[in-house]
């Protein structure tokens, strides 16, 4: 029998330093978020961060916290909820961190009897810290507690047709009648590190600003994160027509003194603010379901930023979320994969 696992981050069980600080361990404390050794990476976490970071991200969480409790935990299980009444094969939902989790999710689906699981990360584009640290926690927790499952890897969907053409109704719809200067995707940065780290081929170009760093649909292209996000913005720009003028990408939440992937948006909102772009829109592709990252980080902080340096109408574009197109896009996959070995 088969099942569909969905797997997103995850978030705290409440906007409190209290529920955020072992959040918080459990994710920087993994070694593809934080790939320092153990001993280092403890160091940073364990004696700096989780003592200054908790109150400043539990205020953050608090300002887009909503009554049914965190967005993101809210919108997946929607999610859920909207691709099982889809399909006929049992769908489970997992978090990398916090709850539910991973783990538990595993669970469920095994004691419904399901012996061959779909592993779906949300994440469009591969990155070291989202969808690989999933297929490895996945692997091992099969190993150790269900031997019994078998585990089939849903690949990195960026450019497939349906998922580029929900994206861009929903970016569509949100600029309807929306007379705009600049449109920004703003993708989650990665130490540039991570990208030559997950190239198995070993074979990564040199990162050239608003260049591919890898041809798309080449070995070392597979597993790029940045070639990936540059192919979904190109994709997008091409399905709706974009003037080449008024769109650019960048990247967002960098942590620490490392290199990051560059242009960062912080910093891009204020350029174009002082260069006197005065309406801009922003989306924010890496992420399926709104959350912290974009309801705070981008909509109230980098909203406020651009105002601040000459900007008037800053437009938050909304995640994908539980959009019943990209529910017809996602379950159509399922379906199409949970049929394919009947027949064949």
């Amino acid at each position: 029998m088969k099942g569909v696992l969905l797997v997103n981050l995850g978030s705290p069980e409440a906007p409190t330093p209290e529920a955020v600080k072992p959040y918080l361990d459990e994710f920087l404390m993994d070694e593809r978020v934080i790939d320092l050794p153990y001993v280092l990476r403890a160091l940073l976490v364990k004696g700096i961060i989780l003592n200054v970071r908790p109150k400043k991200s539990a205020e953050a969480y608090h300002k887009i916290w909503w009554e049914e409790g965190s967005p993101l935990i809210v919108i997946s299980k929607r999610t859920q909820k909207k691709i099982q009444e889809r399909t006929d094969i049992p769908v489970a939902l997992g978090m990398r961190y916090g709850k539910p989790s991973l783990e538990s999710g595993l669970k469920e689906l095994s004691e419904k009897g399901v012996t061959e699981v779909l592993l779906l990360p949300l994440y469009p584009q591969y990155a070291m810290a989202t969808t690989e640290t999933i297929e490895v926690l996945a692997d091992k927790l099969v190993k150790e507690k269900f031997p019994e499952l078998k585990i089939t890897r849903f690949p990195a969907f960026y450019n497939k047709e349906g998922y580029i053409e929900s994206l861009s109704r929903v970016i569509a719809k949100s600029l309807d009648g929306f007379d705009y200067d600049h449109l920004l995707f703003s993708y989650h940065g990665v130490p540039e590190r991570h990208i030559k780290k997950t190239d198995k081929t070993r074979s990564h170009k040199k990162i050239v600003e608003n260049e591919y760093c890898c041809k798309p649909g080449t070995p070392e292209a597979e597993f790029c994160y940045r070639t990936h996000c540059f192919e979904t913005t190109r994709r997008v720009a091409e399905y709706l027509k974009l003037d080449k003028n008024k769109y650019s990408l960048s990247f967002q939440s960098r942590l620490g003194i490392d290199k990051w992937l560059q242009p960062f948006t912080a910093d891009k909102v204020i350029e174009l603010g002082k260069s006197g772009t005065k309406k801009i829109a922003v989306v924010t592709p890496a992420f399926i379901a709104d959350c912290i990252e974009t309801l705070e980080e981008i909509e109230m902080m980098a909203g406020a930023s651009f105002k601040e340096n000459g900007g008037e109408v800053f437009k938050m574009i909304p995640c994908l979320n539980d959009d019943d197109h990209w529910m017809d896009v996602l379950s159509g996959w399922i379906n199409e994969w949970s049929l394919k070995e009947v027949y064949v």
